[in-house]
C-alpha cells in the first residue's frame, strides 16, 4: 500500500522526536488526524481552542527541546497567532502544521481560506506552504531544522487535497540535525574584558535565560570577583539556587537590592539577557554584555564591550583570565541591603489578610513551602507573575514558565497542559488570574479529558489587578477593570475537576495542601485582596502623586469605599517603598 504525504508527515515529525500534536481536528486536517491514528506513536490532544493548543505546544518545546500544533483553515489559523507568537518570542522550538483550503480554491476567496504566508509571518522563523507532494518533505526537514536551531517556530502550510495524495521520494535529507558548537569570544576580547574587569573592584552581574545553564561558572566567578549578582524573571529558576551571591531580581516585577546594586556598580556584566525595560538600567557605570545573538547587544543599554558568544562557554574560558578579587566591601554591602529587602517582602508572607481579601503574597509564599522540590510552575501574565516573581523560590529542580516576553493573557492553565503532558512524572502547578483563567475557561475539560493533575490556584481579586495598577500610577480611575466571575470551584466540578473555594485566610494552607496532595487535577479559588500591591524596586514621584490622583477622582465618583479599602491596603506597603 502506498504511503500518503499526511502518512509521510506523521513519519517525519516521529522521527524528529514529536511525541504529540494539540490540535482541534476538521476538515483540512482529517487526513493527518486519521494518520497520527494509524501511526500510534504520537498524541493527538484534542484542545478546546487552537490558541491553548500553541500555549501548550510552547510550554513543552521550553522544557523538553520540540513540540508541534496544528490549526485548520481559516479561524484555526488565526487561533493558533497568539500562542506561536508566544513561542516564537520566547524561544520554544514549535512546528505548527496549518493546513488549508484544496490548491484549486487558492486566490478565489474560498470558504475558511486565508494566506498562511502572511499570516504567520511575524511570528515564524520558517513559514512556506506545501503545494506538491514533492514540496512537504523538503520544506518540513526544513521548518524542523529552523525550529531546532534557530530556537523559535516553523509553520507549514498544507493543502488538505496534498494530504491526500502518494508521497514521493526525496534526493535530499529527511533527518533531523541539531548540532552543538562551542561559541565563545575571540582570546582577543577574552583578554579586553579579563584585563576591564581586573581594574574593577565594585562589579555587578545580571543574568537573563541565557545565563541558564551555566549557573556553575556565574557562580565562580561572582565569587572570584566577589561581585553580587541579580537576574531577570526568566533566568530566575536557573541562577538564584545555590548561589551565595544573589541579591534578587530587577525590572517592573522586581526588588529593590538589584536595582541597587547595578546603579551602585562601577563595572555591569550583562550574561544572556535581553532585559527590555531600560528605565531600570545604571547609565554611569561600564557595562560589558555577552549574547549568543549579538543582534541584540546594546538595544537595552549603552554597551561599552559587547562579546559574541554562549554565557556557558564565555564564563568558563574568562575564568583563566581574571584574578581573584581581595576586596569584598561591596559584595557584602549589597547582600546586607537584601537582607533588609527579603525581611520586608516577608512582611507580607506573615499577613494573612482577611476575609475574602486574602493577601496574595501570603498565598504565594505558602504555595512555595508547600510544593515539590522539582515542581513545573506556569504563571498568568499580571499580578500572578508578580507573586510568582517574588515568592517561588528556585530549587535547581523548579520550572516556571509564563508569557514573560510576549505579556499574553492566559497562559498559564494552557502552559500547564503541555507541562503535565511533556512531564508526567511532576508536579504542574498553574498560578492563574480570574482574567486569565476566563479567556481561556473552556480549556478546563481538556485538563478533565486527559485526567492531567495539574493544581490550577486562582488568584481571585475579581478584577484585572495590574491594569487597575496601572490606571492608578497613570492618575486614572480605575475603569472597566473590575470582573463579575462565576463561581470557579463550581465551574471545575461541572468539568470533572476538584474544586475548592477559599474565603478565610485561616483555610488557605489546608485547601492548597489538600489540592497538591490530591491524585487529579484540582482548582482552588481563592479570594484575594483586590488593592494588594505590586510597586517596583525605584518608586517614581510621578507614580506616586498618580496614586494619590486616581484617588481623588474615585472620591468625585462616588466611589469612596474602594479609596478606603485601597487606603487601608496599602499604607504599610507605600510608607516602607518611597
Amino acid at each position: 500500500m502506498s504511503k500518503s504525504v499526511a502518512d509521510q508527515l506523521v513519519e517525519m515529525l516521529a522521527n524528529a522526536g514529536i511525541k504529540r500534536i494539540y490540535a482541534v481536528t476538521g476538515d483540512s486536517l482529517n487526513e493527518v488526524n486519521d494518520a497520527v491514528r494509524r501511526e500510534g506513536s504520537i498524541q493527538w490532544v484534542h484542545v478546546r481552542h487552537e490558541e491553548a493548543g500553541a500555549f501548550a505546544a510552547s510550554a513543552e518545546a521550553q522544557l523538553n527541546g520540540f513540540a508541534c500544533c496544528a490549526g485548520s483553515s481559516g479561524p484555526g489559523h488565526v487561533h493558533l497567532i497568539n500562542g506561536l507568537y508566544d513561542a516564537h518570542r520566547a524561544g520554544a522550538p514549535v512546528i505548527a502544521i496549518a493546513s488549508t483550503c484544496m490548491t484549486p480554491e487558492f486566490g478565489s476567496e474560498f470558504f475558511q481560506e486565508t494566506n498562511t504566508i502572511k499570516l504567520f509571518d511575524d511570528c515564524s522563523y520558517y513559514n512556506q506552504i506545501a503545494t506538491t507532494p514533492a514540496q512537504l518533505p523538503r520544506m518540513l526537514q526544513a521548518g524542523i531544522q529552523y525550529a531546532l536551531n534557530k530556537k523559535g517556530v516553523s509553520v507549514i502550510g498544507l493543502p488538505g487535497d496534498i494530504t491526500k495524495m502518494d508521497a514521493e521520494d526525496i534526493t535530499t535529507s529527511l533527518k533531523t540535525y541539531s548540532p552543538v558548537a562551542e561559541v565563545r569570544p575571540s582570546e582577543n576580547d577574552l583578554k579586553y574584558l579579563a584585563a576591564l574587569i581586573n581594574q574593577h573592584n565594585k562589579i555587578t552581574i545580571f543574568c537573563g535565560i541565557g545565563a541558564a545553564d551555566a549557573h556553575d561558572e556565574v557562580v565562580e566567578l561572582s565569587q572570584k570577583l566577589n561581585a553580587p549578582v541579580g537576574y531577570s524573571f526568566r533566568g530566575k529558576m536557573g541562577i538564584q539556587y545555590g548561589n551565595p551571591n544573589e541579591v534578587g531580581m530587577t525590572g517592573l516585577l522586581g526588588l529593590p537590592s538589584a536595582f541597587h546594586s547595578m546603579h551602585e556598580s562601577d563595572l555591569l556584566i550583562l550574561l544572556g539577557t535581553d532585559f527590555p525595560y531600560t528605565q531600570f538600567m545604571p547609565v554611569k557605570c561600564k557595562i560589558v554584555q555577552v549574547d549568543i545573538k549579538p543582534e541584540r547587544i546594546g538595544r537595552r543599554a549603552k554597551v561599552d564591550i559587547g562579546l559574541h558568544g554562549s554565557v556557558k562557554d564565555t564564563v568558563a574560558a574568562l575564568l583563566l583570565l581574571v584574578d581573584q578579587k581581595k576586596d569584598d566591601s561591596f559584595l557584602h554591602a549589597q547582600l546586607k541591603f537584601y537582607e533588609e529587602v527579603k525581611k520586608h517582602l516577608h512582611t507580607y508572607v506573615d499577613n494573612t489578610g482577611r476575609k475574602e481579601q486574602i493577601h496574595p503574597e501570603f498565598v504565594a509564599g505558602a504555595l512555595n513551602k508547600l510544593a515539590a522540590h522539582n515542581a513545573i510552575f506556569t504563571v498568568d501574565t499580571g499580578m500572578c507573575c508578580v507573586w510568582g516573581a517574588r515568592y517561588i523560590e528556585a530549587t535547581g529542580k523548579r520550572e516556571m514558565i509564563g508569557s514573560f516576553n510576549h505579556g499574553s493573557m492566559a497562559n498559564a492553565m494552557p502552559q500547564a497542559i503541555g507541562a503535565a503532558l511533556a512531564c508526567p512524572g511532576r508536579q504542574v502547578i498553574a498560578l492563574c488570574g480570574d482574567g486569565g483563567l476566563s479567556m481561556l475557561l473552556g480549556d478546563l475539560a481538556t485538563i478533565a479529558q486527559y485526567e492531567l493533575p495539574i493544581k490550577i490556584i486562582v488568584f481571585n481579586n475579581r478584577s484585572l489587578g495590574m491594569v487597575k495598577l496601572e490606571m492608578e500610577v497613570a492618575g486614572l480611575p480605575d475603569w472597566q477593570t473590575d470582573m463579575v466571575n462565576p463561581d470557579f470551584a463550581m465551574v471545575a466540578k461541572a468539568m470533572g475537576i476538584k474544586g475548592i473555594t477559599v474565603k478565610d485566610p485561616d483555610d488557605v494552607e489546608q485547601a492548597l495542601q489538600e489540592a497538591l496532595m490530591f491524585k487529579g487535577a484540582a482548582l482552588v479559588n481563592i479570594m484575594t485582596d483586590p488593592n494588594a500591591l505590586a510597586m517596583p524596586p525605584k518608586i517614581e514621584f510621578e507614580q506616586v502623586k498618580g496614586m494619590a490622583l486616581s484617588m481623588t477622582k474615585l472620591v468625585l465618583n462616588g466611589r469612596m469605599d474602594e479609596v478606603l479599602d485601597t487606603l487601608k491596603s496599602n499604607y504599610k506597603h507605600l510608607k516602607e517603598v518611597i
